[in-house]
C-alpha cells in the first residue's frame, strides 16, 4: 500500500506518462548519447532523464537503435531545415555554399562527433547498405535545388536526383573522413565549395 502511495503521488507530481512529448523523450536521448555514446546509453537511462515510464518508452521506441536513429534524423533534418538557402548569384553558387555550410554544421554536430568517435559502426548500414530519412531528405531538398539552377542556366543537365547523390556522397565525405586528413575546418569547407561548384558547372 505504501508503495502504491508513492507511485502514485510520483506520477502525478511528473505528470501523466502520455503528456510528455516526443520532443522530451529525443532531447533526452541526444544529450545522453551526446555525452556517452549510443552503446552506452540504455533504454532505462533515457526513460529516467525524460522522466517517463520504461513502459511509456518501449511503447515509442522498441529499442536503443530505433531511439538513435529518430535523434540522428531529427537533429540533421533540423540543420538542413533551420539554416535555410544562402542566397548566391546563382543557383550553383546557391546549392555549393548551403552545401559547405550544412556539411560544417554537421562536421561540428556534437552528436555526430560522438558516433564517429564512439559508434561508427551505427553509420555503417546507411553508408554501406541503405539510404536513412536523412538521406532522403537531404536529396529531395538537393533535388529542387538543382532543378532550379538547371532552369536558371547555371548547373549542368542531367538528372537533378543523380546529380543531387554525387553532391550528397561529397558532403559526406567531407563530413566523416574530412578530419581525418586536415584539422582546417575553413580547408574543408572551401575544397567542399569548389568540388561542389565545378562537378556541377555546365
Amino acid at each position: 500500500m505504501v508503495s502504491q502511495d508513492l507511485n502514485s503521488r510520483g506520477a502525478t507530481a511528473r505528470g501523466p506518462a502520455n503528456a510528455v512529448d516526443d520532443e522530451t523523450i529525443l532531447d533526452a536521448a541526444r544529450d545522453l548519447m551526446s555525452t556517452i555514446g549510443i552503446r552506452r546509453t540504455t533504454m532505462a537511462d533515457v526513460a529516467r532523464a525524460a522522466q517517463v515510464s520504461r513502459a511509456t518508452l518501449y511503447r515509442r521506441y522498441p529499442n536503443v537503435q530505433a531511439l538513435a536513429a529518430a535523434v540522428t534524423t531529427r537533429e540533421f533534418v533540423a540543420a538542413l531545415t533551420t539554416v535555410g538557402l544562402f542566397d548566391g548569384a546563382t543557383g550553383r553558387e546557391t546549392i555549393a555554399r548551403t552545401v559547405a555550410h550544412v556539411t560544417s554544421a554537421a562536421r561540428s554536430h556534437p552528436l555526430l562527433r560522438r558516433i564517429v568517435e564512439l559508434d561508427p559502426e551505427f553509420l555503417m548500414p546507411y553508408l554501406l547498405h541503405r539510404t536513412g530519412r536523412t538521406s532522403r531528405a537531404q536529396i529531395e531538398a538537393l533535388t529542387s535545388g538543382i532543378a532550379a539552377g538547371q532552369a536558371d542556366g547555371s548547373i549542368r543537365s542531367g538528372d537533378p536526383a543523380e546529380h543531387a547523390a554525387v553532391v550528397l556522397q561529397l558532403a559526406w565525405s567531407s563530413a566523416l573522413t574530412g578530419p581525418v586528413f586536415t584539422e582546417s575546418a575553413d580547408l574543408l569547407d572551401a575544397q567542399l565549395f569548389d568540388l561542389i561548384e565545378r562537378y556541377l558547372r555546365p
